[in-house]
Order: structure tokens, then sequence, then C-alpha cells
């Protein structure tokens, strides 16, 4: 079976039940016709900009969240300076690795920040300046709707958040019903999306919460590991449950869904067709071969290259 047959297992089916198209007259979406991603998220999905925060941003941070036109326009993307060794998903899939997202031709604006949950009111703020989900959406609002395009049938928003949040809550005394945390995650996680969308992103990619239990940071610790299995699990299907419910009230925008968590567990249950050979160590190197993981929680840029492939397989299908 070749490579790009084994892209995207059958188990990504699993996260395909909120998947809305535009309605007649209304935008149509084609991967091929997009120039434009805009990216929420966390250090999955984040890319170092010349003026962001080292290590977590591509343009301010929550004590620098406002920007002028100008330096949004000039900050350059950092080749190889992700949360991998090299490139991440967003890179891979954009084709935009380095330099000013305007001389790409699908131009990336990223505005994930390493380490954010959904809410600085639901969980604390990993550092004073981490820029969580809802402020990453309030920053693009009022400092880059108005300057960076975001032309309908031309546009993509890209979600990925939760793996902070479904980490943080192992062992978080102060959480007593997790069925209402989750509610009020997706409530907060949301009311950014409409607010998005309000502002005129009119497709949507969500991606769920990998396997977190299985990187090599938590493997040593079976309580913790289960636990967390737990609430990825509870995330995962509380995320489901919102993403159909806002395509549902929001009709006229596209919205597609992948797995990842079906994903990466396929990858890792069989790695070796992937070019994998060590799933459960890691190696923060330079050249991570054969690695899934480069630290503790972080894929190797491999893993990303993959699961972009594996992501623009998904879109053309939308």
């Amino acid at each position: 079976m070749k490579l790009l047959q084994r892209l995207i297992p059958s188990g990504c089916a699993l996260f395909t039940t909120a998947v809305g198209v535009a309605t007649p007259g209304g935008p149509q979406f084609s991967w091929d016709a997009v120039k434009f991603v805009y990216s929420f998220g966390d250090s999955y999905s984040f890319v170092q900009g010349t003026r962001g925060t080292a290590n977590f941003s591509f343009i301010g941070d929550a004590q620098n969240l406002a920007f002028t036109p100008e330096q949004l326009l000039t900050t350059e993307i950092v080749p190889r300076k992700t949360s991998s060794d090299g490139s991440n998903w967003l890179e891979f899939l954009t084709g935009c690795l380095e330099g000013l997202p305007t001389r790409c031709t699908r131009q990336l604006w990223d505005f994930a920040f390493a380490g954010a949950d959904i809410d600085g009111n639901l969980l604390p703020l990993h550092h004073p300046f981490t820029v969580p989900l809802v402020e990453q959406v309030q920053q693009w609002a009022a400092s880059a709707a108005d300057v960076v395009p975001h032309p309908a049938g031309a546009t993509l928003a890209t979600w990925w958040i939760g793996i902070n949040d479904t980490g943080d809550t192992v062992g978080n005394a102060s959480i007593t019903d997790f069925s209402a945390f989750w509610r009020a995650e997706m409530a907060s996680y949301f009311a950014a999306v409409q607010t998005a969308t309000e502002a005129g992103l009119r497709a949507h990619l969500f991606l769920n919460v990998p396997p977190e239990e299985r990187a090599p940071g938590t493997l040593g610790d079976a309580a913790k590991a289960a636990l967390l299995a737990q609430n990825v699990g509870a995330f995962n299907a509380a995320l489901a449950e919102s993403v159909a419910k806002f395509a549902e009230a929001n009709p006229d925008t596209t919205v597609v869904t992948f797995d990842a968590h079906a994903w990466f567990t396929a990858v890792l249950d069989d790695p070796l067709p992937f070019g994998f050979t060590n799933t459960t160590g890691f190696c923060t190197c330079a050249d991570p071969t054969g690695f899934f993981w480069f630290d503790q929680g972080h894929p190797t840029a491999h893993v990303h290259r993959l699961l972009a492939q594996a992501v623009e397989a998904r879109l053309r299908t939308a």
C-alpha cells in the first residue's frame, strides 16, 4: 500500500458528523480557490514571526495585543521555528514556509499562541503574556480583519485547540463538575468562532484533540494517562456536538472537520509504513529521523508534513 493511501486512516470518518456546506447562491468552498488561511490555536499551530514573542507567536502577546497595520504587514515567518524540529502542518498545508505571508501563493496568517487554552477565565494562563483563543480572535478582529483580505470563497479559518485544556484539567481540584466545565469551554470557544464568522470568516476547519496520553511525557504515569484520555474523549465529544450546532445555526458557512485523534491513533498503532520507528521516546535534536515525538508532548516535523497531506485530502472532499 502506498504511503499516500495511508494518510487518512479509516477512523478519521468518526469526526465528520458536523460538515456543513454553503447554501446555494453563497460562496462555494474549494481548497484550490483558497488564498488566505487564518489560524487560531496553540503550540501545534503557532509559527514564529519576527514581530512575535520568541517561541510563542507570529505577532504580539497578551501584553502587546494590539498592533498597527505596518507591524502586521512586515512581520515575517521565521523558517523552521515551530513546536517541532521544522515546519508545522499549517506551513506545509499552505506552502507558506518563511518570509512575508503576502509573498506566498497561499497566505498564512497565524494567530495561534503556544501554550494557549480556550479562555483565561476558565483556566489559568501558562504565562502572563499568553493569548488564549478567545483573545486571539479579539486580536484578529481588532487589528487584522480590516488590514488583510478575507474574501468569501478564498479564505479558510483553522481551529485546533484543547490540547492544553485537556492537560491542564488533569489534577485540577477546582473543577468539580467536568460536564459543566466542558460546556463552559465550548460556550467560550464557539462565541469566538461566531465573532470570527460575523467579521467575515465564512469557512472553518476544526481539528479535535489527539491522544496526548500517548505522548512521552505521560506514558510513564498510568493514572495520569487514563485521566488525560478520559478528558480528551469528553472534550472531543463536546466539540463534535458544538460544531454540529454551529453548522446548523450558520447554514451560509462551510464547516469541515478533521479527526486528528483518529489519525494520530492510526499512525501510532501502525507507525512503520509512515516512516516511524520510535513512538514512545522523543528526540529534541536537529534530525529526529524515525521519531514520532520531538519532545515530551509535540510531534516532529515529519508528523506535521504527513498530517498536512491528510488535512489537504480532507479539504478536497469538502
